[in-house]
């Protein structure tokens, strides 16, 4: 799979994980650096392939996520025909009463629990490892945490407990502790969550016209593999989108109101390189991952509706790309005191310089591709 040097979470986390007796563990590492892959290899060595039950179950917190992740162990799998990988998502209908014969079922919350406890086509007791992903969303959102605790209480008392997220906060990592017994926890300080291989600059932009100038002035003076820029609004989105098509620029767009079919389509399309320059608008950053990313722009800062910065939002947006060390850059855009407050508050948190960046000056611009 490309691995010539094991990343460290999968360094640190598979000799615990394929330990015998099994060892529970609560894992923090950001995306890019491996972590799916430090899961999914401990589940299919898991399964005992002659006994056509569920073994393994990892969640996730949306469809796009749970179909990623089982992509992966689809690809890690090609070796050993005999396990067989299954979906419990929406869209995937089973009958009351029909036992599922998979051995890892890659599920979201809502429709592994209607699987488990309305339909039983899954017994739950057959499970030896358990995995949430994205667990800091998972366990956050008071709906998948409810449903979550829920599977929790129904698998037997020895089954292997895993909790994979790129960002924990203190009060998720207390619940955490909470759910996961005698976890192994392997995590990063805060200081260290933005990826040192990730420049990270700042534009000051006027109006959303100096914003569509400093964006086009990147793309026309680096060599840029593929981006994704980051606005609050679909108005802002859908305008941006049309102004970088008129400009000859390859453009894909998602939003909040982008329908589950259309965003795989969407999405396959811009990993596929189809598309260079991916635009979102006020979906998470969840999923979305990329590895031919290598700028990210966030042309809108992430705030929440106090009006301070969602630090998490942004370091998700951020590892979105450097992905196993490459250099890559996040530029952020600027437009009035609110925004230039946020900067210094998320430069401040994580302790990492974001440097003033004028992207009118293209021997500047430039330096960018010849590292920094």
């Amino acid at each position: 799979m490309g691995f010539n040097k094991l990343p460290k979470i999968q360094e640190t986390a598979l000799p615990m994980l394929l330990a015998d007796p099994p060892k529970n563990m609560i894992a923090q590492s950001q995306s890019g650096t491996g972590k799916t892959e430090a899961f999914v290899l401990p589940m299919l060595s898991k399964v005992d392939a002659t006994k056509n039950v569920p073994q393994v179950i990892c969640i996730s917190p949306t469809y796009e996520r749970a179909l990623q992740t089982g992509q992966v162990a689809e690809k890690m799998g090609k070796l050993c025909p005999e396990v067989k990988i299954g979906y419990a998502v929406r869209g995937k209908r089973v009958s009351k009463g029909q036992k599922v014969t998979d051995h890892v079922i890659f599920a979201t919350p809502g429709t592994l629990l209607d699987w488990i406890l309305h339909r039983k086509v899954l017994d739950p007791k057959k499970i030896k490892m358990f995995v949430l992903d994205d667990a800091d969303v998972m366990i956050a959102l008071q709906g998948h945490q409810d449903q979550s605790i829920r599977i929790y209480r129904t698998l037997p008392k020895d089954c292997q407990m895993l909790l994979f997220s790129a960002t924990y906060d203190d009060e998720v990592m207390k619940f955490a502790k909470t759910v996961v017994p005698d976890p192994v926890i392997v995590g990063l300080c805060r200081e260290e969550e933005s990826l040192d291989n990730i420049k990270q600059y700042y534009v000051v932009c006027h109006d959303k016209e100096d914003k569509f100038k400093a964006l086009s002035n990147i793309y026309g003076a680096v060599s840029i593999g593929q981006g994704i820029v980051f606005c609050h609004t679909w108005k802002s989105a859908s305008w941006l989108a049309e102004k970088m098509t008129e400009n000859g620029h390859l453009v894909a767009l998602l939003s909040d109101k982008t329908t589950v079919e259309e965003w795989l389509a969407v999405f396959d399309r811009f990993r596929d390189g189809k598309e260079k320059l991916l635009i979102v608008a006020g979906v998470s950053a969840r999923g979305i991952d990329v590895e031919q990313v290598t700028i990210v722009v966030n042309y809108d800062m992430p705030v929440g509706p106090s009006g301070e910065p969602e630090y998490k939002r942004y370091l998700h947006r951020i590892s979105k790309t450097g992905w196993f060390g490459k250099n890559s850059i996040a530029v952020n855009f600027i437009d009035g005191q609110q925004s230039t407050t946020i900067i210094k508050k998320i430069e401040d948190y994580f302790d990492k310089p974001i440097v003033p960046l004028r992207c009118d000056d293209v021997d500047q611009i430039e330096k960018l591709e010849l590292g920094y």
